[in-house]
């Protein structure tokens, strides 16, 4: 049975369990302890492949003098790709009618800011191994260190050669691994899905939420299921984009039920590789750069939600100047991402809130009881748009080997 068929099987039985499990504080409770524990066994593996599957691609991707082409093409392409994802949601949400959003009380507001100055110190901690040993949240320092392996495997062959030859076996190793893993997500996504259909069902039963539940919906399935798609007529040599579409449908339902792009990255590593062929020196990279950077349907759902709550709260309008603001204050957003995999969406809400400021600051905390709609939303666009882009770069380099439907996993 292929994999997203599992994930799709796990999702349905789950929005069933979901939907008739009683909404108590007990139920509720074993829900948040499962996800946890069903998030970390989806993590599990991918510390290591990124390890060694990274540095042997910086080091292959360096013996074919193209590793600064394609980091140049990717994040040129992170860079076009966020402008158009964040327009669009901004424009849909101008013209699209909002309801007054009523004001939740809260006990206090979350304190939520995106540390720069710390996440960039920990890229260099005082001891490189150290960087493998945190909690697998932020893994832009396990990139780093994985960087520096890939450049210092091409030092000396007569020294590196033994080492290039293990890196190598042990990226295929954990790959085997991870796939194991990605194998057994369908059951895991059960958990997932009854939890999301828990609180999905609260949301609704409040009615306040309806308009932008339904604009974000149709902004995620017009983005993840059409225009992107359609951008892969514009590459060369020409590619029949629902064959994509399709290839990315397993990552596409681990992303939305889970909100984190950490779980998804190992559904998301084999379906780029086994179902679209992308060679693993291209396929790694990319998807790394993507995961930390592209952050841009989290960095659109979070404009989108922001300019709905502006809307229901200041009925003067939003003048020109105000939209270019969120526009560019969200787009600075999505490449300050990589710490938050599970809940990017509600945080680039939090910080969009606090900079604007004037009396918006605490504008987030009557999004919080639909936040997981949010960071579903989010995580879902931010995985269709790496996925794609993927498998576009990998394409345009040359580094796809192209696989039958009837082959995908």
């Amino acid at each position: 049975m292929k994999v997203w068929i599992k994930l799709l099987i796990g999702a349905i039985l789950g929005i069933a369990l979901g939907h008739f499990l009683p909404d108590s504080q007990r139920v509720t409770d074993s829900l948040v302890w499962l996800e946890r524990f069903v998030l970390s066994i989806g993590r599990y593996a991918i510390i290591p492949v990124l390890v060694f599957s990274l540095a042997i691609s910086i080091y292959e991707l360096r013996q074919d003098s193209q590793f600064w082409s394609l980091v140049i093409k990717n994040l040129l392409l992170i860079a076009g790709i966020s402008v158009l994802v964040i327009g669009i949601g901004i424009l849909a949400t101008l013209a699209f009618p909002t309801a007054r959003i009523p004001v939740i009380a809260e006990e206090q507001l979350d304190v939520i800011r995106l540390d720069v100055a710390q996440n960039i110190k920990e890229l260099f901690p005082y001891n490189m191994f150290s960087a493998l040993t945190g909690e697998g949240v932020y893994l832009f320092p396990v990139y780093v260190f994985a960087f520096f392996f890939g450049m210092g495997l091409s030092y000396d062959k007569s020294y590196s050669k033994p080492i290039i030859s293990i890196t190598d076996s042990l990226s295929r190793i954990f790959l085997y691994i991870l796939s194991f893993f990605t194998e057994i997500l369908g059951f895991m996504m059960i958990v997932l899905s009854a939890y999301w259909m828990i609180r999905f069902k609260v949301v609704l039963a409040a009615g306040i939420f309806f308009n932008l539940v339904l604009l974000l919906g149709l902004i995620a399935a017009v983005l993840g299921f059409g225009i992107l798609p359609l951008f892969l007529y514009f590459v060369r040599p020409k590619v029949n984009p629902w064959k994509i579409l399709y290839g990315s449908l397993g990552p596409a339902i681990a992303a939305f039920f889970s909100g984190d792009i950490n779980f998804t990255l190992p559904v998301l590593l084999r379906h780029t590789k086994e179902n679209f062929g992308v060679r693993r020196r291209s396929n790694v990279v990319s998807l790394s750069l993507f995961s930390s950077f592209c952050r841009a349907g989290s960095a659109m759902a979070a404009a989108v939600a922001f300019i709905f709550i502006f809307k229901s709260y200041n009925r003067m309008g939003m003048d020109f100047s105000v939209v270019m603001a969120i526009g560019v204050r969200a787009f600075v957003i999505s490449f300050l991402l990589a710490r938050h995999p599970g809940d990017g969406a509600y945080t680039a809400l939090a910080v969009l809130c606090l900079g604007y400021g004037q009396g918006f600051e605490a504008g987030c905390l009557i999004i919080k009881p639909m936040a997981f709609y949010l960071i579903a939303v989010g995580t879902f666009l931010d995985v269709m748009i790496a996925s794609f882009s993927t498998y576009a770069i990998g394409r345009l380099n040359g580094y796809i080997e192209e696989k039958s439907t009837k082959h995908f996993v």
